[in-house]
């Protein structure tokens, strides 16, 4: 298995990659921004994309958006095809690819909207800490993107200000205020950090369990 930035050889898997996200998504219930493969490709051949393949077989793919004029990145489309699931290989992709993302925006806010709880411990192991969607990017190009998702009423109806979606994000800028309050020579306060808590699948669960309460009823 080898899990590497994706190039012109890795195109001819953009349609299965394109199956394999919307099948996932159908049955876990939830709902996902739909990709073409034609968008898929684009991804590719930019260079934003890392895909795992094992002799030649399509196995695992993420890709890099950028909003806000590269303030804000996001690490989307994680999907491992069913024939490779259960081996932990969701999280060596999110790792290459998070990896990949800090190398070309150093200085970006890397942030990320699921529902999956096992993609947001992964995210809180990479250093991402759960937020308001107001942290987020404001670019309205990257929220229009929501609009093929079957929950995209809840979004609009809450003024963009929530969703069944957690919102994540990781910001290079206090990570390094960390690393410097960790100095016993520094002057920076700890309480003007974030503090950051265990991961807590448990309240994420229920937390989940209330948006849907809550917003699927209405709808």
């Amino acid at each position: 298995m080898e899990i590497i930035v994706a190039d012109q050889s890795h195109e001819k898997f953009a349609t299965i990659i394109c199956e394999t996200i919307e099948e996932s998504a159908k049955i876990r219930g939830t709902g996902i921004a739909k990709r073409t493969p034609e968008y898929i490709i684009s991804k590719i051949q930019s260079g934003h994309a890392v895909i795992a393949v094992e002799n030649d077989k399509f196995a695992g793919f993420c890709y890099i958006e950028a909003w806000s004029h590269g303030k804000y990145v996001a690490n989307s489309g994680l999907i491992v095809h069913p024939d490779f699931r259960n081996l932990g290989l969701a999280k060596q992709i999110k790792r290459v690819i998070f990896d990949h993302c800090r190398k070309m925006y150093p200085e970006a806010k890397v942030f990320g909207i699921t529902t999956g709880l096992a993609v947001m411990k992964i995210n809180y192991e990479l250093g991402y800490r759960p937020v308001t969607f107001s942290e987020l990017t404001d670019d309205p190009t990257f929220w229009n993107g929501c609009k093929t998702c079957k929950n995209f009423d809840v979004l609009t109806r809450t003024d963009r200000k929530m969703c069944l979606c957690t919102g994540m994000l990781y910001d290079p800028v206090e990570k390094e205020m960390l690393k410097k309050a960790n100095n016993p020579d520094s002057e920076i306060k700890t309480d003007e950090i974030k503090e950051r808590k265990p991961f807590n699948m448990k309240v994420l669960q229920r937390l989940k369990k209330i948006k849907q309460a809550l917003f699927l009823k209405k709808k």
